[in-house]
């Protein structure tokens, strides 16, 4: 989805994550067009690629923002609207994390694969994904659309410094399973992340998680 921004600004794709309402995503767009969404940190100049067989995830929050940062090449401020979804706790079944970074030598791939081993997942208490891309299969359990996202009733609260409005826009689930996930994201960030059998490599040239071809 490619949307105009007030001044000029034009989005790359933005997709509210695992909504099944076009409406949904219109609403959460107009949310970004007003321009008052604030990130909770500066993010890198670079967003990265993740891919997981299986995420089971409860108590989910999902909601637009932005994430605010420079620009790796100019330093000049970015902006990079997102969909922060938010779970008290999830399950990450066979996951890869790359990052693909210019450097004097050439392109190096960062990338870390953890959660391969049957029965032992990665394991996140109180994680936020800000997403900004996402190919997958969804099934949610108790699903509402529309909800203030400061609502006090929410198991998981926004993340902090995210939201302009309390009475923003947002969706809840008692359970999202995600499969066959492919993301781009600008920043998580988790309570506590545990990951099982971690294996971190860096690669020559550009070997990430996935191709943007393949989510086409």
């Amino acid at each position: 989805m490619s949307s105009q921004i007030r001044g000029g600004t034009r989005w790359k794709r933005f997709a509210l994550v695992m909504v099944p309402s076009i409406a949904a995503t219109a609403v959460v767009g107009v949310g970004l067009a007003q321009g008052a969404l604030a990130a909770s940190f500066a993010v890198s100049g670079q967003d990265f690629k993740v891919t997981t067989d299986k995420l089971d995830g409860t108590n989910l929050i999902q909601y637009g923002s932005v994430a605010n940062g420079h620009d790796l090449k100019t330093g000049a401020e970015a902006h990079h609207p997102v969909t922060i979804s938010g779970f008290s706790h999830a399950e990450i079944t066979n996951m890869c994390q790359s990052l693909v970074t210019p450097t004097p030598l050439g392109n190096i791939t960062m990338k870390l694969q953890t959660g391969t081993k049957a029965g032992k997942p990665a394991v996140a208490d109180n994680i936020y994904l800000d997403v900004a891309e996402l190919d997958a299969d969804a099934e949610f359990t108790k699903l509402d659309i529309g909800v203030a996202v400061g609502d006090p009733s929410n198991p998981t609260k926004p993340q902090a410094g995210t939201v302009a409005s309390p009475y923003a826009f947002s969706q809840r689930a008692e359970r999202a399973v995600l499969t066959n996930v492919k993301q781009k994201a600008w920043a998580t960030t988790a309570g506590t992340f545990k990951l099982p059998d971690l294996k971190l490599r860096l690669l020559g040239g550009d070997q990430p998680c996935y191709q943007d071809s393949e989510t086409n």
